[in-house]
């Protein structure tokens, strides 16, 4: 009985050393607590390696459950990308665009609220397009323009992704008017009012084209801006018959000069039917037409209504017949003292309808917006 006791009290001695080792086990995982990993969570909004990255699209770098420390995205040659940190310092955004083709570096830290840091390296690169497209704009900045202008973007190239490109327009108004975009062929899209434009209304148009994808492997090459001012409400009328040209301002006839316009007996010499704008206007214009016999005609004050050929120009040599007939080659002449008279008030952009004649303008000679009827115009868009 006694032995039996030794070997119970042996076995007491065993089980003690067992638990004394699972006591020291214990410590041990109670350090292991200690190196927990850190908390804060750090990434990038584009993956490590990415390819074929938008450029114009922000790229931000965000921490959870911590704040960053240090956010940077860097080019090629180390320049840092613009960017700004948010005021919790929970994230961080790039402001400027990207480039074409470039390789860009971002690296970051966050600190955890357990006080770690966790760092962040990557890489990637962005788009490299088969082409870049120029856009210009039209009006340009500062001018005063007539209550007929329409706004013109007109691309180097031609447009695969009409749509893609329209989006990235705007026009902002200061007073409310009506109008739409509309693509005149796949290298021009033109914005007009329903209506002539209230005077005096000031304009601002954006068209943010770079890195639009404009299909087939071409992009916008830059973004353009434009701001201008509608004048005072001029329109000229023009019914041919009468041997008169009118010129009214907001709605009240304010003056009128005796003209001769294209002839009525030939068609292709009428002064057309139609609505237009003033495009241009020049002290001395050249009006040779070998077509019809003539050669280095020069005739003052000439201000250009449409890219097919017609003015209203002066033409003394033609004076026994300004107010009486309609002689001329499809130009509506004018007295001297006329011409210049209206010469120096026209804007480009001012309307000017001309009615009662054989035939109509087709709508296919610059510039000829007003030519459209409104309902088919805003089927033109692409949106």
């Amino acid at each position: 009985m006694r032995r039996s006791r030794t070997r119970m009290a042996g076995t007491a001695l065993a089980l003690l050393a067992v638990v004394g080792l699972a006591a020291c086990s214990t410590g041990a995982e109670g350090g292991a607590e200690q190196d927990a990993p850190p908390v804060a969570k750090v990434s990038a909004s584009v993956e490590a390696k990415a390819k074929d990255v938008p450029v114009r699209e922000p790229i931000t770098i965000q921490a959870k459950q911590g704040e960053l420390t240090e956010a940077k995205l860097t080019n090629e040659q180390g320049k840092e990308v613009e960017g700004e940190l948010a005021a919790d310092k929970a994230s961080w955004t790039s402001s400027e665009p990207l480039g074409y083709g470039t390789t860009y570096e971002y690296t970051a830290k966050a600190k955890g609220n357990d006080g770690k840091a966790v760092p962040l390296e990557g890489s990637f690169s962005t788009i490299e397009p088969s082409s870049v497209v120029r856009a210009t704009l039209n009006p340009t900045d500062d001018q005063t323009v007539g209550v007929a202008m329409p706004i013109s973007v007109k691309f180097e190239q031609p447009i695969e992704d009409k749509a893609a490109a329209e989006k990235a327009l705007t026009v902002e108004t200061s007073n409310d008017v009506e109008g739409s975009w509309a693509w005149l062929h796949d290298q021009q899209v033109d914005w007009r009012p329903k209506e002539y434009w209230p005077e005096h209304t000031k304009v601002n148009v954006s068209a943010k084209l770079y890195g639009v994808n404009y299909g087939g492997g071409a992009y916008g090459k830059t973004d353009v801006t434009t701001k201008f001012e509608i004048g005072r409400n001029q329109v000229v009328k023009i019914n041919t018959p009468d041997h008169e040209m009118k010129v009214f301002e907001d709605g009240n006839q304010v003056t009128s000069y005796p003209a001769s316009n294209g002839k009525d007996a030939d068609p292709n010499l009428n002064t057309p039917n139609g609505t237009f704008i003033v495009m241009a206007k020049e002290e001395v214009g050249n009006f040779s037409n070998p077509q019809y016999g003539y050669t280095d005609v020069m005739k003052k004050w000439a201000v250009r209504f449409s890219n097919h050929g017609e003015f209203i120009h002066e033409n003394e040599e033609n004076a026994a017949n300004i107010g009486v007939a309609n002689t001329s080659h499809g130009c509506v002449n004018l007295f001297e003292a006329d011409a210049n008279e209206y010469f120096h008030g026209a804007l480009i952009g001012d309307p000017v309808e001309v009615t009662g004649s054989q035939t109509t303008m087709e709508a296919k000679y610059e510039v000829y917006d007003w030519l459209i009827p409104w309902e088919q115009w805003q089927t033109m868009s692409e949106l």
